[in-house]
């Protein structure tokens, strides 16, 4: 009877293949939780809060992608747009615009600035670009805008405070203590205020001011100053008469010094000098007007008195001449 041979069954060779596959797989997984389960005892919480951790992770990346998708899609805009007309139909809709702190400056401008938010629904105002626009006024130093509900807007200014008045291309402009330029002026309302003059002054005011706290008593005598080439003042005195000082600022505060108490001891404010030239280290120069006419007048008299008195002794010194004999009869 003839027997059939089935083919198709295992070799030994495979068994023992798919035997050592199985062993290197299950030595990898034990070395591999190994690694997990070590690394799992060096963190610094248990197992359910780190199941906790990667939960919220995935919602947090979920949220994410969803808003996304809906910013793309126009819906937080839509958002918005709802909710500020719910506002505005509830009354939360600007309505008065008050204005605080002005004192100086003309208020109108502030209103020209912030009307345009009335009939705006409170929640749709940009203060933060309100306050940014108010700052680029001359006369605002600082400002806050906010909101009173249900339907005001509150700007509150802080103004910047005139300090001098600057004279350029025959043009007058009131300044700030920092030399920030506020409006241009009259030359009747600039009347008895300190002018500033000269290319860069307005540059150079805090500079100014030190200088002349250096000598308290002529501060208040001081009328104008002029900034010359860049590098010295003049100064100007209410008696109209001018201080020229010298480079450098320890030198022209102690030119300045020294002329205070020169003032205090010999009256030069009000007098007859016009000028006092102080750039010079070691002496002062004076200029009175007339003076060289006077010294030349006193010049020619000197001269013409000389001259006569020359002539007087001359005709004494000559000979008399002897009167002539006359015949008698």
């Amino acid at each position: 009877m003839a027997q059939t041979i089935r083919r198709g069954g295992k070799g030994v060779r495979r068994a023992a293949a798919a035997k050592g596959a199985k062993a290197k797989v299950a030595t990898a997984k034990k070395q591999t939780g190994s690694a997990i389960d070590q690394a799992m005892r060096w963190l610094p919480f248990s197992d359910e809060t780190l199941h906790r951790i990667i939960l919220t992770g995935i919602l947090v990346g979920a949220g994410g992608l969803v808003w996304t998708v809906a910013s793309m899609a126009g819906v937080p805009a839509l958002a918005e747009d709802k909710m500020a007309l719910v506002a505005a139909d509830a009354g939360f809709e600007v309505k008065r615009v008050e204005v605080r702190g002005v004192n100086r400056m003309n208020e109108l401008t502030i209103y020209e600035k912030v009307l345009g938010q009335r009939d705006q629904a409170m929640p749709r105002l940009d203060l933060a670009g309100l306050r940014e626009g108010l700052l680029q006024l001359p006369w605002v130093k600082d400002a806050r805008v906010s909101r009173q509900l249900p339907d005001t807007l509150v700007v509150d200014v802080v103004e910047r405070s005139p300090h001098a008045v600057m004279r350029k291309d025959g043009k007058l402009v009131l300044i700030d203590e920092t030399g920030h330029a506020l409006e241009p002026v009259s030359a009747a309302r600039a009347k008895g205020m300190f002018v500033l003059s000269g290319e860069g002054a307005e540059e150079r005011v805090a500079d100014l001011g030190k200088l002349l706290e250096a000598a308290p008593a002529i501060k208040p005598q001081v009328a104008e100053a002029e900034w010359v080439g860049h590098r010295r003042w003049n100064l100007t005195f209410k008696t109209g008469q001018v201080l020229a000082l010298p480079e450098g600022d320890e030198q022209s505060a102690g030119a300045l010094l020294t002329f205070a108490r020169m003032d205090g001891v010999n009256r030069l404010l009000g007098g007859k000098v016009a000028s006092f030239d102080m750039r010079a280290p070691d002496r002062v120069y004076l200029r009175v007007p007339g003076h060289a006419d006077e010294m030349a007048a006193e010049q020619r008299a000197a001269a013409q008195a000389k001259a006569e008195a020359k002539k007087q002794a001359a005709a004494v010194s000559s000979p008399v001449p002897k009167p002539a004999a006359t015949a008698r009869d």
